[in-house]
Protein backbone atom coordinates (compact mmCIF):
# COMPACT_ATOMS: atom_id res chain seq x y z
CA UNK A 1 0.00 0.00 0.00
CA UNK A 2 1.40 3.83 -0.89
CA UNK A 3 0.11 4.95 2.49
CA UNK A 4 0.85 8.96 1.18
CA UNK A 5 -1.98 8.38 -1.57
CA UNK A 6 -4.13 6.29 0.69
CA UNK A 7 -4.07 9.02 3.13
CA UNK A 8 -5.07 11.90 0.19
CA UNK A 9 -7.51 9.16 -0.64
CA UNK A 10 -9.34 8.81 2.21
CA UNK A 11 -9.89 12.55 2.82
CA UNK A 12 -11.76 13.42 -0.57
CA UNK A 13 -15.36 13.20 0.86
CA UNK A 14 -14.05 14.02 4.42
CA UNK A 15 -16.70 17.22 6.01
CA UNK A 16 -15.87 20.00 7.31
CA UNK A 17 -17.45 19.25 10.96
CA UNK A 18 -17.61 17.55 14.28
CA UNK A 19 -18.87 14.21 13.98
CA UNK A 20 -20.92 14.37 17.24
CA UNK A 21 -22.79 17.72 16.90
CA UNK A 22 -23.81 16.53 12.68
CA UNK A 23 -25.16 13.23 13.53
CA UNK A 24 -28.46 14.29 14.51
CA UNK A 25 -30.74 17.36 15.12
CA UNK A 26 -28.96 19.69 17.50
CA UNK A 27 -30.96 21.10 20.58
CA UNK A 28 -32.03 24.75 21.40
CA UNK A 29 -31.99 25.28 25.09
CA UNK A 30 -31.90 29.17 25.32
CA UNK A 31 -32.61 32.29 23.18
CA UNK A 32 -29.97 34.97 23.73
CA UNK A 33 -29.97 37.54 26.63
CA UNK A 34 -32.70 40.39 25.40
CA UNK A 35 -33.15 42.46 29.11
CA UNK A 36 -31.87 42.99 32.53
CA UNK A 37 -31.73 40.42 34.73
CA UNK A 38 -30.53 40.13 38.46
CA UNK A 39 -30.10 36.78 39.71
CA UNK A 40 -27.98 35.08 42.45
CA UNK A 41 -25.41 33.11 40.15
CA UNK A 42 -24.33 33.03 36.77
CA UNK A 43 -22.09 31.14 34.68
CA UNK A 44 -20.32 32.29 31.88
CA UNK A 45 -20.06 28.77 29.62
CA UNK A 46 -22.53 26.31 28.70
CA UNK A 47 -19.76 23.32 28.49
CA UNK A 48 -19.27 20.65 31.05
CA UNK A 49 -17.77 22.61 33.42
CA UNK A 50 -20.65 25.46 33.31
CA UNK A 51 -23.59 23.12 33.23
CA UNK A 52 -22.19 20.55 36.19
CA UNK A 53 -21.49 23.66 38.39
CA UNK A 54 -25.07 24.72 37.29
CA UNK A 55 -26.68 21.32 38.07
CA UNK A 56 -25.00 20.75 41.50
CA UNK A 57 -25.21 24.71 42.56
CA UNK A 58 -28.76 24.08 41.87
CA UNK A 59 -28.98 21.05 43.99
CA UNK A 60 -27.42 22.62 46.61
CA UNK A 61 -29.17 25.88 46.93
CA UNK A 62 -32.81 25.45 44.80
CA UNK A 63 -33.76 28.47 46.19
CA UNK A 64 -31.16 30.43 44.00
CA UNK A 65 -32.00 31.96 40.71
CA UNK A 66 -29.05 30.67 37.81
CA UNK A 67 -28.57 31.72 34.57
CA UNK A 68 -26.02 30.08 32.12
CA UNK A 69 -24.73 32.10 29.23
CA UNK A 70 -22.92 31.24 26.23
CA UNK A 71 -21.47 33.17 23.05
CA UNK A 72 -22.60 30.07 20.85
CA UNK A 73 -24.60 26.88 21.67
CA UNK A 74 -24.59 25.02 24.68
CA UNK A 75 -21.58 22.11 23.90
CA UNK A 76 -19.90 23.46 21.15
CA UNK A 77 -16.79 24.24 22.63
CA UNK A 78 -14.26 21.67 23.58
CA UNK A 79 -17.61 19.94 25.40
CA UNK A 80 -19.08 19.11 22.05
CA UNK A 81 -15.77 18.41 19.94
CA UNK A 82 -13.63 16.35 21.75
CA UNK A 83 -12.88 12.31 21.85
CA UNK A 84 -15.05 11.31 24.44
CA UNK A 85 -12.93 9.84 26.97
CA UNK A 86 -13.92 10.11 30.61
CA UNK A 87 -10.62 9.75 32.79
CA UNK A 88 -11.16 9.01 36.85
CA UNK A 89 -8.01 10.90 36.41
CA UNK A 90 -8.01 14.54 38.41
CA UNK A 91 -3.83 15.28 37.80
CA UNK A 92 -3.64 14.57 34.05
CA UNK A 93 -2.22 10.86 35.55
CA UNK A 94 -1.08 9.23 38.08
CA UNK A 95 2.47 9.75 37.43
CA UNK A 96 1.72 13.39 37.20
CA UNK A 97 0.03 13.69 40.27
CA UNK A 98 2.62 11.50 42.37
CA UNK A 99 5.29 14.08 40.69
CA UNK A 100 3.49 16.93 42.21
CA UNK A 101 1.08 16.30 45.36
CA UNK A 102 2.30 13.03 46.76
CA UNK A 103 1.13 13.80 50.35
CA UNK A 104 -2.85 13.91 48.56
CA UNK A 105 -2.22 11.49 45.68
CA UNK A 106 -4.27 8.66 47.67
CA UNK A 107 -7.02 11.34 48.43
CA UNK A 108 -7.23 12.67 44.89
CA UNK A 109 -7.31 8.88 43.27
CA UNK A 110 -9.91 7.65 45.11
CA UNK A 111 -12.03 11.22 44.40
CA UNK A 112 -11.17 10.74 40.98
CA UNK A 113 -13.03 7.23 40.93
CA UNK A 114 -16.11 8.51 43.23
CA UNK A 115 -16.04 11.23 40.66
CA UNK A 116 -16.52 8.54 37.91
CA UNK A 117 -18.53 6.34 39.71
CA UNK A 118 -20.73 9.46 40.20
CA UNK A 119 -21.03 10.75 36.98
CA UNK A 120 -21.87 6.96 35.75
CA UNK A 121 -24.34 6.82 38.43
CA UNK A 122 -25.96 10.44 37.22
CA UNK A 123 -25.91 9.58 33.56
CA UNK A 124 -28.18 5.90 34.35
CA UNK A 125 -30.26 8.09 36.99
CA UNK A 126 -31.05 10.53 34.79
CA UNK A 127 -31.41 8.55 31.42
CA UNK A 128 -28.66 10.45 29.47
CA UNK A 129 -28.82 9.11 26.04
CA UNK A 130 -24.80 9.71 25.74
CA UNK A 131 -23.23 5.85 25.02
CA UNK A 132 -21.87 6.02 27.92
CA UNK A 133 -19.58 2.46 28.31
CA UNK A 134 -17.14 1.52 30.96
CA UNK A 135 -14.68 0.32 28.54
CA UNK A 136 -11.29 0.29 30.30
CA UNK A 137 -8.36 2.07 28.74
CA UNK A 138 -5.02 0.73 26.57
CA UNK A 139 -1.93 2.14 26.73
CA UNK A 140 -0.27 1.52 23.83
CA UNK A 141 3.78 1.05 23.13
CA UNK A 142 4.38 1.16 19.20
CA UNK A 143 8.52 1.44 20.46
CA UNK A 144 10.22 -1.03 22.48
CA UNK A 145 11.52 1.53 25.13
CA UNK A 146 8.11 2.70 25.61
CA UNK A 147 7.65 -0.53 27.62
CA UNK A 148 10.57 0.27 29.77
CA UNK A 149 9.35 1.02 33.23
CA UNK A 150 5.85 -0.29 32.74
CA UNK A 151 5.99 -2.74 34.81
CA UNK A 152 6.92 -1.08 37.78
CA UNK A 153 4.13 1.99 36.83
CA UNK A 154 1.48 -1.05 36.63
CA UNK A 155 2.71 -1.66 40.20
CA UNK A 156 2.20 1.48 41.58
CA UNK A 157 -0.96 1.98 39.85
CA UNK A 158 -2.16 -1.50 41.46
CA UNK A 159 -1.75 0.15 45.03
CA UNK A 160 -3.87 3.28 44.39
CA UNK A 161 -6.69 1.03 43.16
CA UNK A 162 -5.93 0.60 39.34
CA UNK A 163 -7.03 -2.49 37.68
CA UNK A 164 -3.90 -2.57 35.52
CA UNK A 165 -1.26 -5.13 34.01
CA UNK A 166 1.32 -4.93 31.47
CA UNK A 167 0.91 -6.88 28.36
CA UNK A 168 3.47 -7.99 25.64
CA UNK A 169 2.98 -8.39 21.69
CA UNK A 170 0.94 -11.25 21.97
CA UNK A 171 -1.08 -10.58 24.62
CA UNK A 172 -1.81 -6.78 22.79
CA UNK A 173 -2.44 -8.31 19.75
CA UNK A 174 -4.86 -10.60 21.27
CA UNK A 175 -7.36 -7.59 21.89
CA UNK A 176 -6.52 -5.43 18.99
CA UNK A 177 -4.43 -6.14 16.19
CA UNK A 178 -1.70 -3.49 14.54
CA UNK A 179 1.88 -4.53 13.08
CA UNK A 180 2.95 -1.62 15.56
CA UNK A 181 2.07 -3.08 18.42
CA UNK A 182 4.67 -3.67 20.48
CA UNK A 183 3.12 -4.11 24.28
CA UNK A 184 1.03 -2.22 26.72
CA UNK A 185 -0.89 -1.23 29.82
CA UNK A 186 -4.18 -2.38 30.11
CA UNK A 187 -6.11 -0.75 33.24
CA UNK A 188 -10.05 -1.87 32.93
CA UNK A 189 -11.37 0.63 35.81
CA UNK A 190 -10.50 3.78 35.37
CA UNK A 191 -11.72 5.06 31.65
CA UNK A 192 -15.31 5.48 30.03
CA UNK A 193 -15.88 6.50 27.07
CA UNK A 194 -19.30 8.54 26.01
CA UNK A 195 -20.57 11.17 22.82
CA UNK A 196 -19.61 13.74 24.78
CA UNK A 197 -22.33 16.37 22.68
CA UNK A 198 -24.93 14.15 23.91
CA UNK A 199 -23.79 14.50 27.48
CA UNK A 200 -23.85 18.07 27.01
CA UNK A 201 -27.14 18.37 25.94
CA UNK A 202 -28.04 15.72 28.55
CA UNK A 203 -26.56 18.09 31.21
CA UNK A 204 -28.43 21.09 29.93
CA UNK A 205 -31.67 19.39 29.92
CA UNK A 206 -31.74 18.44 33.50
CA UNK A 207 -30.18 21.64 34.68
CA UNK A 208 -33.33 23.51 32.87
CA UNK A 209 -35.42 20.48 34.83
CA UNK A 210 -33.84 21.78 38.02
CA UNK A 211 -35.13 25.68 37.61
CA UNK A 212 -31.26 26.67 35.43
CA UNK A 213 -32.14 29.55 33.21
CA UNK A 214 -29.68 28.96 29.71
CA UNK A 215 -29.25 31.63 27.45
CA UNK A 216 -27.24 30.59 24.34
CA UNK A 217 -25.67 32.97 21.93
CA UNK A 218 -24.69 35.64 24.21
CA UNK A 219 -21.51 36.56 24.59
CA UNK A 220 -19.66 38.14 27.55
CA UNK A 221 -17.89 41.01 27.01
CA UNK A 222 -16.93 42.04 30.06
CA UNK A 223 -17.25 41.08 34.87
CA UNK A 224 -16.59 43.98 36.91
CA UNK A 225 -17.59 44.33 40.49
CA UNK A 226 -20.08 46.66 41.45
CA UNK A 227 -19.78 46.56 44.95
CA UNK A 228 -22.05 44.15 46.49
CA UNK A 229 -22.54 42.60 43.55
CA UNK A 230 -20.72 41.68 40.20
CA UNK A 231 -21.92 43.04 36.66
CA UNK A 232 -21.90 40.68 33.38
CA UNK A 233 -22.24 42.59 30.39
CA UNK A 234 -23.05 41.44 26.90
CA UNK A 235 -22.38 42.01 23.56
CA UNK A 236 -26.30 41.67 23.04
CA UNK A 237 -29.28 44.12 24.54
CA UNK A 238 -29.23 42.16 27.61
CA UNK A 239 -27.19 42.35 30.79
CA UNK A 240 -26.81 40.30 34.22
CA UNK A 241 -25.89 41.25 37.68
CA UNK A 242 -25.47 38.73 40.08
CA UNK A 243 -24.31 38.20 43.94
CA UNK A 244 -22.07 35.29 42.57
CA UNK A 245 -20.44 34.37 39.22
CA UNK A 246 -18.57 31.38 37.98
CA UNK A 247 -16.30 31.87 34.58
CA UNK A 248 -16.15 28.48 32.67
CA UNK A 249 -14.94 30.03 29.55
CA UNK A 250 -11.87 26.72 29.21
CA UNK A 251 -9.41 28.14 26.06
CA UNK A 252 -11.35 31.37 25.30
CA UNK A 253 -9.68 34.55 26.21
CA UNK A 254 -10.61 34.44 29.99
CA UNK A 255 -12.42 37.70 31.17
CA UNK A 256 -9.91 38.78 34.57
CA UNK A 257 -7.17 40.17 33.68
CA UNK A 258 -3.65 38.28 34.65
CA UNK A 259 -5.36 34.88 34.16
CA UNK A 260 -4.18 34.04 30.62
CA UNK A 261 -0.84 34.02 31.71
CA UNK A 262 -1.72 30.74 33.05
CA UNK A 263 -3.22 28.97 29.89
CA UNK A 264 -2.70 28.36 26.46
CA UNK A 265 -4.88 27.86 24.14
CA UNK A 266 -4.23 24.26 21.94
CA UNK A 267 -5.52 23.47 18.54
CA UNK A 268 -6.14 19.26 18.81
CA UNK A 269 -7.18 18.07 15.37
CA UNK A 270 -9.67 14.66 15.23
CA UNK A 271 -10.73 12.10 11.92
CA UNK A 272 -13.76 9.99 12.20
CA UNK A 273 -14.18 7.10 9.90
CA UNK A 274 -16.88 5.88 8.44
CA UNK A 275 -18.63 3.09 10.07
CA UNK A 276 -16.23 -0.57 10.14
CA UNK A 277 -17.86 -3.38 8.29
CA UNK A 278 -17.93 -6.37 10.34
CA UNK A 279 -15.06 -7.73 8.06
CA UNK A 280 -13.24 -4.95 9.06
CA UNK A 281 -13.74 -5.39 12.59
CA UNK A 282 -12.85 -8.82 12.22
CA UNK A 283 -9.01 -7.85 11.06
CA UNK A 284 -8.58 -5.93 13.84
CA UNK A 285 -10.37 -7.20 16.78
CA UNK A 286 -11.24 -4.65 19.32
CA UNK A 287 -13.52 -6.75 21.02
CA UNK A 288 -13.46 -5.15 24.15
CA UNK A 289 -13.64 -1.68 22.81
CA UNK A 290 -11.17 -0.37 24.86
CA UNK A 291 -10.13 3.50 24.57
CA UNK A 292 -6.02 3.67 22.72
CA UNK A 293 -3.46 6.15 23.32
CA UNK A 294 0.04 5.95 22.14
CA UNK A 295 2.88 5.99 25.21
CA UNK A 296 4.79 8.58 22.95
CA UNK A 297 5.35 12.11 24.01
CA UNK A 298 3.36 12.96 21.30
CA UNK A 299 0.63 10.38 21.14
CA UNK A 300 -2.24 9.61 19.07
CA UNK A 301 -5.85 9.02 20.96
CA UNK A 302 -8.95 6.69 19.13
CA UNK A 303 -11.85 4.20 20.25
CA UNK A 304 -14.99 2.89 18.37
CA UNK A 305 -18.55 4.95 18.65
CA UNK A 306 -21.41 3.16 18.61
CA UNK A 307 -21.74 2.49 15.32
CA UNK A 308 -18.28 1.26 15.13
CA UNK A 309 -16.50 4.05 13.78
CA UNK A 310 -13.17 4.66 14.41
CA UNK A 311 -12.29 8.51 15.83
CA UNK A 312 -8.85 9.33 15.57
CA UNK A 313 -7.11 12.10 17.39
CA UNK A 314 -4.24 13.77 18.91
CA UNK A 315 -0.48 14.05 18.37
CA UNK A 316 -0.31 17.45 16.60
CA UNK A 317 -0.54 19.83 19.64
CA UNK A 318 -0.53 23.81 17.55
CA UNK A 319 -0.22 26.94 19.04
CA UNK A 320 -1.20 30.19 17.23
CA UNK A 321 1.44 33.04 18.54
CA UNK A 322 -0.30 35.54 20.90
CA UNK A 323 -2.71 32.76 21.83
CA UNK A 324 -5.20 33.24 19.57
CA UNK A 325 -8.40 31.23 19.23
CA UNK A 326 -10.18 31.45 16.38
CA UNK A 327 -13.13 29.51 14.27
CA UNK A 328 -10.31 30.02 10.91
CA UNK A 329 -7.78 27.34 13.15
CA UNK A 330 -10.30 24.22 12.91
CA UNK A 331 -8.79 22.76 9.90
CA UNK A 332 -5.87 22.28 9.58
CA UNK A 333 -4.92 19.92 6.25
CA UNK A 334 -1.62 19.18 7.16
CA UNK A 335 -2.62 17.82 10.30
CA UNK A 336 -5.71 16.03 8.97
CA UNK A 337 -3.43 14.20 6.06
CA UNK A 338 -0.54 13.32 8.98
CA UNK A 339 -2.89 12.10 11.21
CA UNK A 340 -4.41 9.93 7.71
CA UNK A 341 -1.15 8.58 7.08
CA UNK A 342 -0.56 7.46 10.98
CA UNK A 343 -4.08 5.93 10.86
CA UNK A 344 -2.98 3.43 7.84
CA UNK A 345 0.57 2.82 9.24
CA UNK A 346 -1.41 1.25 12.42
CA UNK A 347 -3.89 0.06 10.21
CA UNK A 348 -3.00 -0.96 7.02
CA UNK A 349 -5.96 -3.59 6.89
CA UNK A 350 -8.10 -1.51 6.52
CA UNK A 351 -6.83 0.26 3.30
CA UNK A 352 -9.68 1.30 1.48
CA UNK A 353 -12.21 2.95 4.40
CA UNK A 354 -12.95 6.43 4.51
CA UNK A 355 -12.99 9.46 6.81
CA UNK A 356 -16.27 10.91 6.84
CA UNK A 357 -15.18 14.23 9.16
CA UNK A 358 -12.67 16.26 10.02
CA UNK A 359 -12.25 18.77 12.51
CA UNK A 360 -10.34 20.52 14.96
CA UNK A 361 -10.72 23.15 18.41
CA UNK A 362 -8.86 24.47 21.24
CA UNK A 363 -8.33 23.04 24.55
CA UNK A 364 -6.76 25.23 27.36
CA UNK A 365 -3.22 23.74 28.60
CA UNK A 366 -1.09 24.71 31.75
CA UNK A 367 2.22 23.75 32.67
CA UNK A 368 1.31 21.55 35.33
CA UNK A 369 -1.22 19.93 32.62
CA UNK A 370 -4.00 20.22 35.19
CA UNK A 371 -6.81 21.63 36.43
CA UNK A 372 -6.11 24.88 38.47
CA UNK A 373 -9.01 27.72 40.52
CA UNK A 374 -9.06 31.20 41.37
CA UNK A 375 -11.08 33.95 43.07
CA UNK A 376 -11.55 37.75 42.48
CA UNK A 377 -13.56 40.25 43.67
CA UNK A 378 -13.66 39.29 47.81
CA UNK A 379 -14.97 35.81 46.54
CA UNK A 380 -17.72 37.25 44.17
CA UNK A 381 -16.41 35.35 41.21
CA UNK A 382 -14.65 31.88 41.08
CA UNK A 383 -13.10 29.84 37.72
CA UNK A 384 -11.48 26.59 36.84
CA UNK A 385 -8.76 26.16 33.78
CA UNK A 386 -6.40 24.23 32.50
CA UNK A 387 -8.29 21.00 32.49
CA UNK A 388 -5.33 19.93 29.33
CA UNK A 389 -7.19 17.38 27.59
CA UNK A 390 -8.98 15.41 30.32
CA UNK A 391 -11.79 17.88 31.44
CA UNK A 392 -14.72 15.27 30.31
CA UNK A 393 -14.47 13.85 33.72
CA UNK A 394 -12.30 16.51 36.17
CA UNK A 395 -14.95 19.40 35.16
CA UNK A 396 -17.74 17.16 37.27
CA UNK A 397 -15.07 17.28 40.00
CA UNK A 398 -14.44 20.93 39.45
CA UNK A 399 -17.65 22.12 39.74
CA UNK A 400 -17.70 19.97 43.47
CA UNK A 401 -15.33 22.64 44.42
CA UNK A 402 -16.92 25.96 42.76
CA UNK A 403 -20.37 24.49 44.72
CA UNK A 404 -18.34 24.61 47.76
CA UNK A 405 -17.48 28.24 47.37
CA UNK A 406 -20.17 29.45 47.52
CA UNK A 407 -20.55 29.48 50.63
CA UNK A 408 -18.41 31.28 53.01
CA UNK A 409 -16.99 28.30 55.32
CA UNK A 410 -14.07 26.25 54.44
CA UNK A 411 -14.24 24.17 51.15
CA UNK A 412 -13.69 20.37 52.06
CA UNK A 413 -11.20 20.27 49.02
CA UNK A 414 -9.05 23.52 49.90
CA UNK A 415 -6.50 21.38 52.14
CA UNK A 416 -5.53 19.53 48.67
CA UNK A 417 -2.69 21.13 46.87
CA UNK A 418 -4.27 20.88 43.29
CA UNK A 419 -6.84 23.00 44.83
CA UNK A 420 -5.47 25.55 46.59
CA UNK A 421 -2.16 25.92 44.58
CA UNK A 422 -1.77 27.60 40.65
CA UNK A 423 0.39 26.61 37.78
CA UNK A 424 3.52 28.34 37.28
CA UNK A 425 2.45 30.83 34.39
CA UNK A 426 3.50 30.70 30.54
CA UNK A 427 6.11 33.48 29.50
CA UNK A 428 4.65 36.56 27.68
CA UNK A 429 5.15 36.96 23.80
CA UNK A 430 7.78 36.13 22.32
CA UNK A 431 9.21 33.67 24.72
CA UNK A 432 5.77 32.17 25.00
CA UNK A 433 5.86 30.66 21.17
CA UNK A 434 9.66 30.22 21.29
CA UNK A 435 9.41 28.26 24.34
CA UNK A 436 6.23 26.08 22.83
CA UNK A 437 8.22 25.40 19.83
CA UNK A 438 11.20 24.78 21.34
CA UNK A 439 9.30 22.24 23.46
CA UNK A 440 7.61 20.45 20.55
CA UNK A 441 10.70 19.53 18.49
CA UNK A 442 12.31 18.07 21.91
CA UNK A 443 9.55 15.90 21.99
CA UNK A 444 9.26 14.98 18.63
CA UNK A 445 12.91 14.52 19.00
CA UNK A 446 12.75 12.22 22.10
CA UNK A 447 10.41 9.71 20.24
CA UNK A 448 12.35 8.96 17.69
CA UNK A 449 15.51 8.59 19.77
CA UNK A 450 14.68 6.19 21.74
CA UNK A 451 13.11 8.33 24.56
CA UNK A 452 16.39 10.48 25.44
CA UNK A 453 14.99 13.63 26.67
CA UNK A 454 17.80 16.41 25.93
CA UNK A 455 18.67 19.49 27.93
CA UNK A 456 15.74 21.66 27.80
CA UNK A 457 13.44 18.63 28.37
CA UNK A 458 15.09 17.74 31.48
CA UNK A 459 15.11 21.52 32.24
CA UNK A 460 11.19 21.33 32.22
CA UNK A 461 11.29 18.56 34.20
CA UNK A 462 13.35 19.98 37.33
CA UNK A 463 11.19 23.16 36.66
CA UNK A 464 8.21 20.74 36.78
CA UNK A 465 6.15 22.53 33.91
CA UNK A 466 5.35 21.57 30.53
CA UNK A 467 3.30 21.37 27.62
CA UNK A 468 0.65 19.06 26.76
CA UNK A 469 -2.39 18.35 24.81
Amino acid sequence: MDVEREAIRSLVAARDGVYWLAEGVVPVFGSPLSDHQDVDLVIVGAGFLGLWSAILIKERFPEWEIVVVDGGRVGFGASGRNGGFVDASLTHGLENGLGRWPEDIEELERLGGDNLTALAEFIERHSIDCDFERSGSLDIATERWQLDGLEKYAETARRYGHDAGVLDRNGVQELVRSPLYQGGLWTTNRTALVNPARLAWGLARVAIELGVTIHEGTVVTSVHDVGGMVEVDTAQSGSLRAAKVILATNAFPPLLSGVASFIVPVYDYVLMTEPLSSSQLEEIGWRGRQGLSDLGNLFHYYRLTSDNRILWGGYDAIYHYGSRVSTAYRLRSKTHLMLARHFFETFPMLEGIRFTHAWGGAIDTSTRFSMFFGSRYQGKVHYALGFTGLGVGATRFAAQVLCARMEPKMSPFDHLGLVRTKPMPFPPEPLRSLAVAATRRSLMRADTHGGHRNLWLRTLDRLGVGFDS
